[in-house]
């Protein structure tokens, strides 16, 4: 009988563990790249069965049956016109290292979903229920506060490396003397200058955070507050929900950025949005590809960059420069491009995970996309990064770093840049060996970064917000956290004591004036 029992307790369990959950995917920032990881994190979860409903700037006419796609496309109106056109990049018509418009954009993004009409049906339906949210973190922690309206744990997915801002919603900003700032070109470790340097940029940061954090409280307050107060809950602070986030999942690993101390709440999952199974390459290409006698390059600037904004004069040089080369080179341009020489290829689309998997495959030339540096070395390809806005620099200067990778500025004289670099990677055979290493190290792990996704996302769930792998430093205050409180109570002591002797002694010298006189 108690065999039994316990064989029904075994698979209610077992049933319950695999039941599928609905989850709130808040993946709204209007850059096709952002749709691709958004897709990755529904790739895995809907095999696992669960159900997704997906905010996104990029709906799709075809999606998986267990995914409700909610349209903000709206919010690319808030992308200024030419934001990343590259000949206006080239001639310094456009500043992307603005923090305060960028920031200001964040705001303005985050205000936008939220009050989209299609966003605002799943908010105030009542009969809307989710067991998690997962939220893109990207400079903002509004969504944080969603968790108000649909009493659910939270938790961030960061496109980016680990770093002090968003580390700082589940245990303690990191140490900015070997820890870079998101957006920095330093590498540790640093020099004396660069230490300080960063020290200046998180200070600058986190008084920026403060302002920030003002404007994001008020509009929780406007926006979600009412809509949770209306279903009768208990509404938080969103200090409280800020700082009540179950998990941060990375896309990150140690092979393609620095082994930074992490909390037991930072999930590192670099690379799950790549196929696990390589889609087979178009016939005309894997053709074209397989009869390349001395290997192909491939050159591309990314979903967001557009190669048909360079100037001309930079196109006819790079056209007649890949013309001088042995190799054959795949360039994806989005329209045609007349005068193309022999072994350049012009693609307006092109699978990049398939060339890249192809063993003709020897460099890769790339704006240096978190993306797309993340293939290049589950590929085992070196690179020739051009970064042009955001953590490309970084990207491309950790590449750098780690010696699988050389960088060429864009600029009008690209063109020369480039060719040496080409030349010196291909007659190096060094870069091409570096880039296998890591990428031996990217796959030797316990298990594939989607696997571990869906464990993750899961444990969550089962768990109430895995509270148990919750960082203690949350709970103590910063002051005392540096011993501020032990310094202050030391000083007081010692004041005290100093106080007290000096009482003392002056009144040993009231009751004994005449041996005072004596020794005059």
């Amino acid at each position: 009988m108690i065999i039994k029992i316990c064989l029904c307790i075994i698979l209610l369990t077992s049933s319950y563990l695999c039941e599928g959950y609905k989850i709130l995917l808040m993946s709204p920032f209007p850059a096709k790249s952002h749709f691709i990881l958004g897709n990755g994190l529904i790739k895995h979860l809907t095999k696992a069965g669960h159900e997704i409903t997906f905010v996104t700037a990029h709906p799709k006419e075809k999606v998986h049956p267990l995914v409700r796609v909610v349209d903000v496309s709206e919010n690319y109106a808030a992308i200024p016109k030419n934001l990343l056109n590259l000949k206006a990049v080239m001639d310094n018509k456009i500043d992307l290292g603005d923090s305060v418009t960028f920031f200001n954009l964040m705001v303005e993004l985050n205000r936008m979903t939220l009050e989209n009409p299609n966003m605002q049906k799943i908010l105030n339906d009542p009969n809307e229920r989710f067991d998690l949210i997962i939220g893109e973190w990207m400079y903002n922690d509004l969504y944080a506060g969603l968790p108000a309206i649909f009493q659910c744990p939270y938790i961030w997915f960061s496109t980016l490396e680990p770093h002090w801002m968003v580390m700082r919603v589940i245990d303690e900003i990191t140490n900015p003397a070997y820890v870079p700032d998101s957006m920095s070109r330093n590498v540790p470790p640093f020099t004396f200058l660069q230490r300080v340097q960063e020290l200046g940029i998180q200070i600058s940061g986190m008084a920026l955070d403060l302002y920030y954090t003002s404007i994001e409280t008020k509009e929780y307050d406007r926006i979600i507050a009412p809509i949770a107060r209306s279903r009768n809950n208990i509404v938080p602070t969103f200090e409280e929900l800020k700082y009540n986030i179950s998990l941060v999942l990375g896309n990150s690993h140690v092979s393609m950025g620095q082994p930074v101390r992490l909390p037991q709440s930072y999930k590192a999952i670099g690379g799950f949005h790549i196929d696990e199974e390589v889609k087979p390459l178009p016939q005309d290409l894997k053709a074209l590809m397989d009869n390349a006698e001395n290997g192909v390059i491939y050159f591309s600037m990314g979903s967001n960059l557009k190669s048909k904004e360079l100037p001309t004069e930079i196109k006819e040089g790079l056209l007649k420069m890949f013309g001088e080369l042995k190799q054959t080179v795949l360039w994806k341009f989005e329209e045609d491009l007349p005068g193309a020489p022999k072994n350049v290829h012009i693609l307006k689309w092109a699978p990049q995970q398939s060339i890249l998997a192809h063993p003709k495959c020897v460099l890769f030339i790339t704006h240096g996309g978190l993306l797309s540096t993340t293939e290049t070395i589950h590929f085992g390809v070196p690179i020739i990064g051009i970064p042009v806005f955001g953590d490309q620099f970084i990207n491309v200067d950790v590449a750098v770093h780690k010696g699988f990778a050389k960088q060429v500025k864009l600029s009008y004289s690209v063109v020369e840049d480039l060719k040496l670099a080409i030349h010196d990677i291909l007659s190096d055979p060094k870069y091409t060996a570096r880039v296998k290493e890591l990428s031996f190290i990217y796959h030797h792990r316990p298990t594939s970064p989607g696997q571990e996704l869906v464990h993750w996302v899961e444990h969550v769930v089962i768990t109430a917000g895995a509270p148990h792998l919750r960082s203690p430093a949350l709970l103590v205050s910063w002051y005392q956290k540096i011993y501020l409180d032990l310094l202050a109570l030391v000083l007081t002591v010692f004041s005290l004591a100093v106080y007290i002797i000096r009482h003392l002694l002056r009144n040993i010298a009231r009751r004994n004036p005449d041996k005072n006189k004596k020794r005059n």
